[in-house]
Formats: structure tokens, sequence, C-alpha cells
């Protein structure tokens, strides 16, 4: 593809002007539309290197499915000359026989439109994982069905008992405290005291205008809010927080990074960029910056448990052995394991579910399930409790939400897509969804340890039936 530049231009008066520039994708490559031809013809230009097997789609525009089917048996065939090549001969039949596996990955019957040029390349099919739906979750006074898409047996259900142990108690209330997505560059200064004046100016006011300014002219919806900026020797961190409306927008805050860059470079010419991520974002890492200043949306959601319902839902038979429990595994089991955001009993479960059911980056989980769980007990024998989380990275545009099965199920919770009358509120109301069902499933969980019933239920709902295995005997060398 040919790569050009966007410009943008800033003004603080009539004659003081400065233009940036921001890389985009241009005009694309023209590819041969191969649809005309058979098979095995296409598959002789790829081996002639006429076509890449990785642009098939490329190729066949209006035959997307036959493409993956092309890239499929060029696969199955590069594998098995190299086994043969390779492979023991008294082991050659068994690994030519696995390669026929591929079988069961289905690739017909799916709208590849959506993934082409967006979700995945070097398409070979897809992964069918069930989804199912835990609720109705009384949030906020509405409502709402929550889809998970998971090969856990028992977590749904689980997950679905805190649910109506919540409702039945009069539902939870969410609140974002704060929203803002983060980019952290890493630039190389001459010297540490180079480093420093970088630093002091951009703590000034003005100068943090003149920054935010260039940024905001890259989107209609990215708005920067604060600069943290760290030293390590000569090397300047600066972490960057903006507003991205539905988005969960890391590509969005990325581009306003660039043009804030260009803007400071301007002031400093002998600043070198190394990179536009120097992990100090933090992005997919465990990290104590996003578990202490937050990433994403940072929600806090609040439930009271009936004594009630505690004995009839949960079969617990009072609040204050929760409390006990939950002080012993998620705040003091966590700090002797040296836990960050992990004062919970299992978030992420929760987390992960959702975001490959919504078409999220499942790989967020990591600083998504930051969360800390706490329960104190109320007069009556009530149980209140409260999940705070931190850094919930979600979006309800981008990614793989504009996919027809994934934005189906944001449709269920009514948050498909950008909220056009208010900006963000979509993206907003999902990630209160995460933390309501995360405060269910911690609930649930909790529940069951509590009592005594997790061992049980998972023996009853996540074990596959099987025949027993027939037993070999095995001769070890140290016991001949």
């Amino acid at each position: 593809m040919r790569r050009g530049t966007k410009l943008w231009r800033l003004c603080s008066g009539s004659k003081n002007c400065r233009t940036y520039s921001t890389s985009f994708v241009g005009k694309k490559k023209e590819f041969l539309n191969v649809s005309n031809k058979s098979d095995e013809e296409i598959k002789e230009m790829i081996a002639e290197g006429k076509i890449l097997t990785h642009n098939l789609e490329e190729h066949l525009p209006s035959h997307l499915s036959r493409a993956i089917s092309i890239r499929r048996s060029l696969l199955h065939q590069s594998a098995s000359n190299s086994l043969q090549k390779s492979e023991k001969p008294q082991n050659l039949e068994r690994r030519l026989s696995q390669l026929d596996y591929l079988n069961n990955l289905p690739f017909e019957n799916y709208d590849w439109t959506g993934v082409k040029d967006a979700c995945c390349e070097n398409v070979i099919g897809y992964v069918p994982i069930p989804v199912g739906v835990a609720g109705p979750l009384l949030l906020n006074d509405k409502q709402y069905y929550i889809p998970m898409a998971t090969t856990e047996g028992c977590l749904i259900a689980s997950t679905h008992r805190g649910c109506k142990a919540i409702s039945e108690s009069g539902g939870a209330h969410a609140y974002v405290l704060e929203d803002g997505m983060t980019r952290g560059p890493v630039i190389r200064m001459p010297s540490v005291e180079r480093a420093a004046k970088l630093k002091e100016w951009i703590g000034n006011t003005q100068n943090f205008y003149k920054v935010a300014g260039a940024f905001n002219q890259t989107s209609n919806y990215a708005r920067l809010s604060t600069v943290k900026v760290n030293l390590a020797g000569r090397l300047v961190f600066m972490r960057f927080k903006s507003s991205t409306g539905d988005a969960m927008g890391m590509n969005m805050i990325s581009k306003g990074v660039g043009a804030a860059l260009q803007e400071i470079r301007s002031f400093f010419p002998d600043m070198e960029e190394l990179s536009l991520s120097g992990n100090f974002c933090t992005d997919k890492k465990p990290s104590a910056i996003n578990w202490l200043e937050g990433r994403g949306k940072t929600v806090v959601v609040e439930t009271t448990i009936k004594a009630s319902v505690l004995s009839s839902v949960l079969k617990m038979p009072s609040a204050s052995t929760l409390v006990y429990l939950n002080t012993a595994k998620n705040l003091i089991g966590s700090s002797l394991a040296g836990s960050i955001g992990g004062n919970n009993a299992h978030a992420s479960n929760i987390v992960t579910a959702i975001y490959i059911a919504t078409g999220q980056d499942p790989a967020q989980n990591v600083e998504s399930s930051n969360c800390m769980t706490l329960m104190e007990e109320k007069e009556g024998g009530d149980l209140y409790m409260t999940c705070t989380m931190p850094s919930i990275e979600v979006g309800t545009v981008g990614g793989g939400t504009h996919l027809k099965p994934q934005e189906a199920m944001l449709g269920i919770m009514g948050v498909a897509g950008a909220n056009i009358q208010n900006p963000g509120e979509n993206a907003a109301t999902l990630g209160m969804l995460v933390a309501g069902s995360v405060l269910a499933g911690e609930l649930s969980l909790m529940s069951a340890l509590g009592a005594g019933h997790l061992v049980r239920s998972h023996m009853e709902l996540n074990r596959k039936k099987h025949a027993a295995p027939t037993r070999e005997t095995h001769t070890l060398p140290h016991n001949e």
C-alpha cells in the first residue's frame, strides 16, 4: 500500500499557524483478479511467485471462502511435505493423519467481508466458541442480559446465580469515575539536563495547551486530559491520557500522540523518538501504574445482598462467613502472593468471556481484570459488597465489534455502535456492565467456596463424560 500524509493546521491567531502531519494509508495496490482461473492454476501461480499466499483474498475479492480453501489446501500440502522430509519413518503415518484435524476447523458459511483488512490475516477458518447468557442483572435500575463466550463449564451458571442474588436484593449501582485511554512513548534526549528541561516544559500549563491542541486536532473524539512524565536517565517516558468516545481508542490515541510529539519536537529538535510505546502505557501487561492511575474506564460497583437471599440463593448461613473469607483470600492471600490488581476471586474469568463475546481485545483482560473485591456485614445480617476496577478497556466501535455475531451481543445489552447523542455513553455503559458482571461472579464464587460447593459444581458442569482410558504399563529407566 502507498502511504501518504494528512495535514492538520492549528492556529492560535490569524498569523500563528502550525501544520502537523499524521501518516495514513493511501490508495491500495491493485491486485490481479484470478477468479476465472482454477484452484490448481492459482496454486501454480503461487508456486511461481506471481501470487503471495497471504494476498489470496485480494486476488479473489468476491470469493473469500474460496481463497481460504486454497490456503488450507496449500497448508496441508506444505506441512505434509515437511513431515516427509523430517519425520522418522515409524512416526510418519501417524503424523500425516494428524493433518486431517484441519478438516474439523470450519471456514464456510461465514461472512468474511468484515474480517478482511480488519481483524485477521492468513485466514484458514474460525473457532466456534459457545456463547451463553447470564442474567438478568439489575444494574442502575435497568435489567441487562450478559453474553459470555467460554468453554469453562460452570462459569456462566455461577455468574447467572450471582446476577439473580443481586437482582432479588434490589440491584447494583455502578459509577465511572474516570475515562481515558493511555499511550506512553519513550523519547531519548542528549543528556539528563535536556530530559529534565523537557519534563519541566510539558509541566507548564501553556505548553500543555500547545501539545493538547496538536493532539486534539487529529480526532473528533480524542481529547487529551493529562501527560504524565517520568525520567530514567536521559530517557523520557510520557503517558498521554485521552477520552476516546465509544472506541476503546488505541489507534485514536496513537495518532494523537504522533501529532503531539511533532509539536514537542518543534521546541526540542534534539529529541529522538525511540518508540510510540515505551511500556509506560501500559498495554496488555501487569503494571502498578494501571492499578493506581487507571486506564480506560475506572469503574466502581456496589450492591447490598439481603440476608434472606444469602440463604436462599447463595446457600450461605451468614454474611460474616463471606466477609472473613474475602479478607483471608482476596486481601491477605493476594498480598502474600505479591499480586498487583489481583485482590479478587476470578474477575478475569468474567472479563475474558464478555470480551470474546462482544469483539473486544481479549489480551486486554490482563489490565481490565484489575479488581479489588470488598465485603462488609451490615446490621440485620445483610452483605454490602463492592468491586473497584480501575482499568476496564472496552469499546462499542472498532476492533471486532463490527463483526455481525459480536455486534449482536453488544445489541443484546443495548450498546451496539456509537452513541450519536452522547458520544462515549455506550462504551461507558459496557464498562459498567463488565464491572457489574464481575460483581455477580465474585459473589457467586465466594459463596461456593464458603459453602464448600466449588468442586461439586465443577464436577457436575465442567467434566466431559469419557470412557475410562485403557491402562498402559510403562517401565521407568530408574526402576530397571
